[in-house]
């Protein structure tokens, strides 16, 4: 069933889709939870971590090391409270983040790496942070995220000038060590149309042209007095928005974002996206999220690059599940779950397949990123829905496969995968072709940099096809 195979190409989705993994609300939860969960990849997952080097307690985490009853707002501590990057002058790659880099790479995502940084570091530092980074491919770095706001601890250190001198700076240096990484500037973007301006735009407009990514952080609804407050009406700590408007406005900014950059369009994303269940309750959360999607569709925004939902699990209710406050290790599953698994498997948010021609063995597949990947696509015929399905590998290499829009995870030490999960919500009607599609991450979560293009490719030999279980009755009836 498995002899004809053809090479096969994925490419970028029309809108990618990112999710948010952790930070000061919620802790990082594994990918194999979170693709079983969800059904599928998402383009990249987003860490959230800070670079305060020079700050006494380092690298404790600063709600930790700087706990104090006088605390009244998540941003009140010494220095921001995200996880702490182990790496940088002086560090390890041995820890955070980069073991969770590793699984998101194997799971064939790439990285979102927001770090806020103190910009008093030397060059020296960014120049370590580059060479920390080398190895992951693709990795998209955010540096000093919303930076026309005035809570992080940089933007309480330095002037708004000071900040976009520094983005530039950090971009420059950590680019010069790591060419594979990719910046995106955050910042506020037009919030009053009237004025036709960015915030900040005279500091910041030397920041555009600078990064390769334009962002804006865009919730439909916040509470950003969480957990130190409950948002009740007549509060001044939380706030709702037109869906439409939030469209309105991040359009505009990337407008503008254009003008700034002498014409010349860049991928336009939202960094965060969400809208809070404090403010929402639970079911007008799954809708507005819904709404916006349902307007770039409407829209047909090619202009839109791509949104990071915020975030898989968290602490407070800006989560597609709320952790349990009687085991962080457990998940509540929210309204918006089913309504954001609909939204990431519909047409517009799902990665491009392009088959090209018959293929024969040994074959070479090749991981750029999880927009620019060169896999296998296999023929299979189904004479209804099955009740066995299951492959079986001989080799020790990392993949991910996929059939009726289903996605899985072969580690190299699993021998055998149930496919079955791709048929329970998605039921066959009766005889039909598929395609098992292959792809093949770096088994190690890490490029090998000894290859010519190893910055921006990692490569995996198929000697030998796997074998395909297909039963379609059990085997006593």
């Amino acid at each position: 069933m498995m002899d004809t195979i053809y090479n096969l190409h994925m490419g970028p989705a029309k809108c990618a889709v990112d999710l948010g993994d952790g930070s000061e609300r919620g802790e990082y939860v594994n990918q194999d939870y979170i693709l079983h969960t969800l059904g599928r990849p998402h383009r990249s997952i987003s860490l959230m971590y800070c670079y305060y080097p020079l700050d006494k307690g380092w690298p404790g985490r600063a709600s930790v090391v700087h706990a104090s009853p006088d605390v009244a707002f998540a941003w009140d501590f010494p220095y921001d409270d995200y996880f702490t990057y182990k790496g940088g002058l002086g560090g390890t790659t041995d820890d955070e983040p980069f073991t969770y880099m590793r699984e998101i790479r194997q799971h064939g995502q790439d990285v979102t790496l927001t770090l806020t940084i103190d910009p008093h570091v030397s060059d020296e530092h960014l120049a370590a942070i580059g060479e920390d980074l080398r190895p992951f491919g693709r990795v998209l770095l955010r540096i000093n995220h919303e930076a026309t706001g005035n809570w992080f601890s940089f933007n309480k250190r330095c002037t708004y000038q000071e900040v976009a001198d520094f983005f530039v700076r950090a971009s420059r240096i950590i680019k010069e060590h790591a060419p594979n990484v990719q910046t995106i500037i955050c910042i506020g973007g037009v919030e009053h149309p009237e004025t036709g301006q960015i915030e900040k735009e005279k500091e910041f407009a030397q920041t555009i042209p600078a990064a390769d990514i334009w962002s804006v952080d865009k919730y439909m609804a916040l509470h950003w007095g969480w957990p130190y407050d409950v948002a009740e009406p007549g509060g001044n700590s939380h706030s709702r928005s037109k869906v439409r408007d939030i469209y309105e406005m991040t359009k505009a900014s990337f407008e503008r974002y254009t003008v700034l950059n002498g014409g010349t369009p860049k991928p336009m994303i939202m960094s965060e996206f969400n809208a809070d269940g404090d403010v929402t309750g639970a079911y007008d959360q799954a809708a507005m999220v819904q709404e916006f999607c349902d307007i770039l569709d409407e829209e047909n925004a090619d202009w839109f690059t791509g949104f990071t939902f915020y975030q898989f699990r968290d602490r407070g209710r800006l989560g597609l599940e709320i952790e349990d406050p009687n085991n962080p290790d457990v998940g509540i599953a929210q309204p918006v779950m089913e309504t954001y698994k609909k939204i990431i498997h519909s047409e517009r948010f799902l990665p491009a397949m392009e088959q090209g021609a018959q293929a024969s063995l040994p074959v070479k597949l090749r991981w750029g990123s999880s927009e620019d990947a060169d896999g296998l696509a296999i023929p299979l015929h189904f004479e209804g829905d099955p009740v066995f399905c299951e492959i079986t590998f001989e080799d020790e290499n990392n993949y991910m496969l996929e059939i009726n829009g289903r996605w899985f995870w072969r580690s190299p030490k699993a021998k055998t995968i149930d496919l079955m999960s791709a048929f329970y919500e998605k039921h066959l009607d009766g005889a039909c072709d598929l395609t098992l599609k292959i792809f093949a991450p770096p088994a190690s979560g890490e490029n090998d940099l000894t290859l010519a293009d190893g910055l921006f490719n990692s490569y995996t030999t198929v000697e030998k096809m796997p074998k395909i279980r297909i039963r379609f009755a059990p085997v006593e009836p």
